[in-house]
């Protein structure tokens, strides 16, 4: 019988598994997601120290090329010939001239004053102008060395060139009598200098912004214009939308501390990293690193692909492996199903037979019971007949000739009908057992007819009745004679 709820619950099973796929795709989803988010986050955050490092590492480098420029005029300052007032002649320019090949990577005029601020010798890149017998008394970081007997790392200004430069200088002061003998000074353009430390130029990549102690903006890769002005002017706030994260952070930048600022000004989010400049153990230019965040995050967001990459491949292949062992189930209970529906089959054709197989017996039983019926019947005649004959052979022993051979037809007549009995039962229990030989079949037919003809002779005394058999050829058979020749009177 078939399973009206088989299909349906086949359906029922798949449309489960589904849902628990969708179900499982989303819960991964939703996992990844949240995930991602808190990977961006440590990322992100291992990007900001390792920014926080980076600044500090070119603050130091900034502040080490610096000291390296200061300790150079300080050791012109010293040197036997300036501290002799020696500020002109040509074993001080020769002096000068070496140390200028020494630090010409980082400055691109070194110059010597005398005490009246006046420029005795002045080395420049081949081309320019070198300004020697000018006054320049008018600058003030000139006129804060001659009054202050000390060296001056000047804040930003701009070169009779039109470039934008930082001044350092060092005072030559006798060291025996103390007299101001006047200074020897460098200038480093401050585009060219900083651009050695990092991008001044690309606001789409990683950039530096540099102050002054005036908060003056000496190198910005945010916009060109910007150098010379003043961070905290309308100008610059204008460019930057007033932005308070970027200007509480330049504030703290000032006072001379560290630290960072995530900010969007309306160019794209942006990770500030700062760091002062240290000159001489005092903060003296200040250095921010601006790295867009779509950069940092496109590097997370690469790393983030490859683990999605693997955790979905992962996934993927756990579902196609789930979906193999459903259509393996599905075809397994398929199978079940045509066999179950085989054995159902072969159970009620099984019942057929059986049913058929009772009709048999109900025939068969039938059959012997009629079978037994008759044979007793049978048996009976011949029986009486025997039983009679010899009542009368005691009554009338005269005719015993005649009922003697009654009494031996009769008896042949039982004989034979106990041997069919018995063959038939033996035939039923499939124990009757056939004795083969080889025989001509036509000698036997012979015999037959011979034994019939003498029963026909002594019967009809007239001899009206003849039987006769001829036969031109052996036809010889291998089979059970007896039974063959086996008849029934």
């Amino acid at each position: 019988m078939n399973n009206p709820f088989s299909g349906n619950v086949k359906e029922l099973g798949i449309i489960s598994v589904i849902i628990i796929i969708v179900i499982s795709y989303s819960l991964f989803f939703y996992l990844q997601n949240i995930t991602e988010n808190n990977i961006k986050i440590r990322l992100f955050d291992q990007q900001k120290q390792r920014q926080l490092e980076s600044t500090k590492a070119i603050s130091q480098h900034v502040s080490s090329d610096l000291d390296s420029v200061m300790a150079r005029l300080q050791g012109l300052s010293n040197s036997v010939y300036l501290q002799n007032g020696q500020v002109f002649d040509n074993k001080t320019k020769k002096l000068i001239e070496e140390a200028y090949l020494q630090v010409n990577s980082i400055v691109d005029r070194l110059f010597i004053l005398d005490k009246n601020n006046i420029v005795k010798i002045n080395l420049v890149p081949t081309g320019q102008k070198n300004f020697i017998g000018t006054n320049i008394s008018y600058i003030n970081w000139v006129r804060e060395t001659r009054t202050e007997h000390k060296p001056v790392l000047s804040n930003g200004y701009v070169g009779l060139d039109g470039k934008y430069r930082i001044g350092l200088t060092y005072p030559i002061i006798n060291r025996e009598t103390g007299e101001y003998i006047g200074l020897v000074g460098a200038v480093i353009p401050t585009e060219s200098f900083f651009a050695k430390y990092g991008n001044i130029h690309n606001v789409n990549s990683q950039f530096l912004v540099v102050y002054d102690r005036n908060t003056t903006l000496l190198a910005v890769g945010a916009s060109k214009a910007l150098v010379g002005k003043n961070f905290f002017e309308d100008y610059t706030q204008k460019f930057i939308h007033h932005n308070e994260i970027l200007n509480n952070l330049t504030h703290r930048l000032l006072a001379g501390n560290s630290g960072f600022g995530v900010y969007d000004y309306g160019t794209g989010q942006r990770l500030n990293t700062a760091y002062p400049i240290f000159v001489n153990g005092k903060p003296t230019y200040f250095i921010q690193v601006v790295t867009p965040t779509v950069l940092i995050y496109s590097q997370v967001n690469d790393i983030l692909l490859m683990q999605r990459i693997e955790t979905f491949a992962l996934l993927a292949g756990t579902t196609a492996a789930i979906s193999v062992l459903i259509i393996f189930l599905i075809k397994w209970s398929s199978t079940l199903d045509n066999e179950v529906k085989r054995r159902t089959k072969e159970l009620g054709e099984s019942n057929k037979q059986l049913e058929l197989t009772n009709e048999q017996l109900k025939v068969h039983d039938k059959m012997q019971k009629e079978f037994i019926n008759i044979a007793s019947h049978e048996m009976k005649t011949p029986t009486q007949a025997i039983l009679g004959y010899s009542a009368l052979l005691q009554q009338h022993p005269e005719k015993r000739e005649d009922m003697i051979q009654a009494i031996s037809r009769n008896a042949t007549r039982l004989q034979r009908l106990t041997n069919d009995i018995l063959d038939v039962t033996k035939i039923e229990s499939q124990s009757l057992k056939l004795n083969k030989e080889l025989f001509n079949l036509n000698d036997l037919i012979s015999n037959i007819v011979d034994d019939f003809r003498n029963d026909i002779e002594k019967q009809n005394n007239n001899n009206n009745i003849k039987l006769s058999h001829e036969y031109s050829f052996d036809l010889l058979v291998e089979a059970d004679k007896g039974r063959i020749a086996q008849s029934y009177i």
